[in-house]
């Protein structure tokens, strides 16, 4: 019972990482859009295209969290006790991002929308860093049960690199996203810009997927071993086949297609790591069973969250079904092209 629930954490995390990291992703590419008039036309699809989806991706982090309090509650309390300083400075990003993406659209000033603005990217760089920070500390094994909170816990190389390798797959799914968004809208400049950042993104990621593989094989040698052995090697080279196929599709304007190989680099990578892991959620110091609650407890955690899928996960692919068809909230070329203030908003001075 205790493997299934686990399996279940890890599917959440696989979802959060996907589809939560698309928007984390579309931040990023917002920070380096760059000056008010010069970034005015990827903004403008990044509003448009994040809009109607952006809070729901927070569902699977919420679940995350649920299933870790409630079906491994002395993993629940080992993470948040040894790393609450990575783990605060995310939450912090989080609600920063929503404040400073939710108020920049309505903000009337132009230097109020550009803080807010500047809020909402510098947060989307920094909340997936710190995230991937902690789970470079978990993959190490330099935390455990008793652990206190110290920037030896998750500073070290292997929870730098898993930091820099979560803005990268970010970056990568955003810009493919919103590549297709921008095909989809019929801008094909923004889809040449997204396409050009999105094969930036597969270098990038590339080059840090390396360097994490590189650390790996020292700093955390169960989940080394767990990579490249058995079902952690086989999901490792299929992300692989992922990650190239993305490339070939980007490369040929066939951005559609590429937002699927995309979420497929990333679920599979996830999946390799979680399954590398095995049988600790911590290694070498907690284990799935000995991290699990009360076998009841655990039942109906899983009774729950079949229900919770089955409620949660259709509307889930509508809402995303809907909004790449379209049906939310129409962008067309006028708005992209607009060279005056916004509808309902004015300059400073007004």
């Amino acid at each position: 019972m205790a493997d299934l629930v686990a399996f279940v954490l890890l599917l959440a995390v696989v979802a959060y990482a996907c589809a939560g990291g698309t928007d984390y992703g579309a931040g990023f590419w917002d920070l380096t859009a760059g000056g008010a008039e010069r970034g005015k036309r990827p903004r403008w699809l990044i509003d448009h295209a994040m809009a109607p989806v952006w809070e729901v991706n927070n569902v699977w982090l919420v679940f995350v969290l649920i299933i870790m309090w409630t079906g491994f509650p002395v993993l629940f309390q080992t993470v948040f006790t040894a790393l609450w300083l990575p783990l605060a400075l995310a939450a912090l990003g989080m609600v920063l991002r929503g404040a400073g993406f939710a108020l920049r659209k309505p903000s009337r000033r132009l230097a109020r929308r550009r803080l807010y603005g500047a809020v909402f990217a510098i947060a989307s760089l920094l909340t997936p860093f710190f995230l991937g920070a902690a789970v470079g500390a978990i993959a190490s094994g330099r935390i455990a049960p008793g652990t206190e909170a110290s920037a030896d816990a998750w500073a070290g190389p292997t929870s730098l690199l898993f930091g820099l390798l979560t803005i990268a797959t970010t970056a990568l799914l955003g810009a493919v996203f919103l590549s297709a968004d921008a095909t989809r809208f019929d801008t094909p400049d923004l889809v040449g810009y997204f396409r050009l950042r999105a094969l930036v993104a597969l270098a990038a990621v590339a080059l840090t997927a390396v360097g994490v593989l590189l650390v790996t094989r020292t700093e955390a040698p169960h989940v080394w071993h767990g990579l490249t052995h058995g079902a952690g090697l086989a999901l490792v080279i299929v992300s692989a086949a992922f990650f190239v196929a993305t490339g070939l599709l980007v490369q040929r304007g066939r951005v559609h297609w590429a937002r699927f190989s995309c979420v497929g680099v990333v679920g599979a990578a996830v999946f390799a790591w979680g399954l590398a892991q095995r049988p600790y959620l911590i290694p070498t110091s907690l284990s799935v069973a000995d991290a699990a609650g009360d076998p009841q407890t655990l039942t109906w955690l899983l009774v729950v969250s079949l229900v919770a899928l089955a409620l949660v996960a259709p509307a889930v692919f509508l809402l995303y079904w809907m909004d790449t068809h379209g049906e939310l909230e129409p962008l067309t070329e006028s708005d992209l092209r607009r060279s005056g203030p916004a509808r309902g908003e004015a300059t400073d001075g007004d």
